[in-house]
């Protein structure tokens, strides 16, 4: 048993929520589009990779968002943004020595769901010209359930799209003016009517806690109300408060924000509640019912982890379109410009958007490894990594038996702090990183 106190230190330790290794604080401009073209060209033909599309714009600023995006209330600049997507496709492409196989594809944001249907016919098409998509390849997208319209889900079905996440959050009306984010019950159930209608089978919900004013009784109720809609998934986050990094979140009231106890305690019941409703926990914050491909590869420890969290993607590399966008090549991570005109006007000009990245060496690759591991499996081997985790034994997080380590029961809420112990870069890091629980 973790003594109480124990927990709470390590629940309140600051570290990366291992989504990659290195993390992106770690990217310097030394990678840019000179470097990213050499790794392109390096790509052998006809593998399968997957590919990410970046949609960096909502309609409104949700005050707990941490990705990056920008607020429009008009069409044109994003139909834009997307003639510059589309050239991007095409320079990447140009650069290739063969066409790939796509594996995996996931349109993310911002809100992909303020595109317009002719916006999302006209990146498929690009895609489809600059590579092959494999049949059986998952083809999902981030739904903002207030932004979306019949013709945009048909739009996506016709697109190919057979997985959507909805963002939920929280039901909780106080919680939801708190956060900026009114969405009522109705809107996210008419949202997975559309969807479904469309084609659409996979149906997975984010949800938040340790948002301000939310308690475990106001979270118990948003899962009560969302298993009335039967996702076939769920993403459970704890919320990052980093308004250092992002400004907008300076706007919620930080003494209306859970503590670290009360914050595990949220985490806790949803996660029991889920679980009692028939869902599997996958890894640290995924919950999928016992037929979803997603508990399937959990069960069969071939589960990994990417920028999207816990997937069934096994492509080892990831292309990656548009403003902020990251990918992953074999030599390492390459990230593009940030700002929407910045991106722009490079890929204007005929140029990669590429301004930094992070070369992966064979020892971030065995670390890596190891936090992949035990993120999805709470155990890893260590091979001939060498890191003293006498530590983490001693106060009841892992067992060790000869080169393999397991995360306790009692210990896997903490498993980003045990994989912290594997991370070369953080101790020499000023990156504003969020609570380990």
């Amino acid at each position: 048993m973790i003594p109480p106190d124990t927990f709470a230190r390590y629940a309140a330790m600051r570290v990366p929520r291992y989504t990659s290794y290195p993390t992106a604080p770690n990217f310097s401009a030394a990678i840019d589009g000179t470097e990213y073209r050499r790794w392109l060209r390096s790509l052998n033909g006809g593998s399968t990779v997957s590919v990410y599309v970046h949609i960096p714009f909502c309609r409104e600023m949700c005050w707990y968002c941490g990705c990056h995006t920008t607020v429009t209330r008009r069409q044109p600049p994003v139909s834009r943004y997307v003639d510059s997507l589309v050239r991007e496709i095409r320079l990447v492409s140009s650069e290739l020595r063969s066409q790939l196989k796509i594996g995996h594809l996931h349109w993310g944001g911002g809100s992909p769901t303020l595109l317009t249907p002719r916006d999302v016919g006209k990146i498929r098409a690009a895609l489809a010209d600059a590579f092959q998509f494999d049949p059986l390849a998952e083809n999902a997208v981030e739904v903002d359930p207030r932004t979306l319209t019949e013709p945009l889900a048909q739009a996506f079905g016709h697109a190919g799209v057979n997985r959507a996440s909805l963002g939920v959050q929280s039901f909780d009306g106080i919680v939801q003016a708190a956060i900026n984010r009114i969405q009522s019950f109705s809107t996210t159930a008419a949202a997975v009517d559309i969807l479904r209608s469309q084609g659409v089978p996979g149906i997975n919900f984010d949800l938040i806690y340790g948002l301000p004013f939310q308690t475990v009784e106001s979270c118990l109720d948003t899962v009560e109300q969302a298993l009335k809609l039967q996702p076939d998934r769920f993403s459970v986050f704890g919320y990052a408060h980093v308004p250092s990094f992002k400004p907008h979140q300076r706007k919620i009231d930080e003494a209306a924000l859970p503590d670290n106890s009360a914050r595990q305690a949220q985490a806790t019941a949803i996660a029991q509640a889920l679980v009692a409703a028939g869902y599997r926990q996958i890894g640290l914050d995924h919950f999928a019912l016992p037929g979803d491909s997603l508990a399937i590869a959990a069960g069969r420890g071939r589960l990994h982890r990417n920028f999207q969290g816990y997937t069934t993607d096994r492509c080892p590399d990831l292309i990656a379109f548009g403003a902020s966008a990251i990918g992953r090549l074999p030599q390492g991570f390459v990230q593009n410009a940030a700002k929407i005109p910045d991106y722009e006007r490079r890929i204007g000009d005929g140029r990669l958007a590429t301004v930094r990245g992070c070369p992966i060496n064979d020892e971030d690759s065995r670390r890596a490894a190891i936090i992949e591991q035990l993120m999805c499996n709470f155990r890893a081997h260590l091979g001939t990594v060498d890191v003293a985790v006498d530590h983490l034994q001693a106060d009841g997080l892992i067992r060790r038996s000869g080169s393999w380590i397991e995360v306790t029961d009692e210990g896997r809420p903490l498993v980003r702090a045990v994989a912290a112990a594997f991370d070369t870069y953080l101790p020499s890091s000023s990156a504003a990183h969020v609570a380990a629980v």
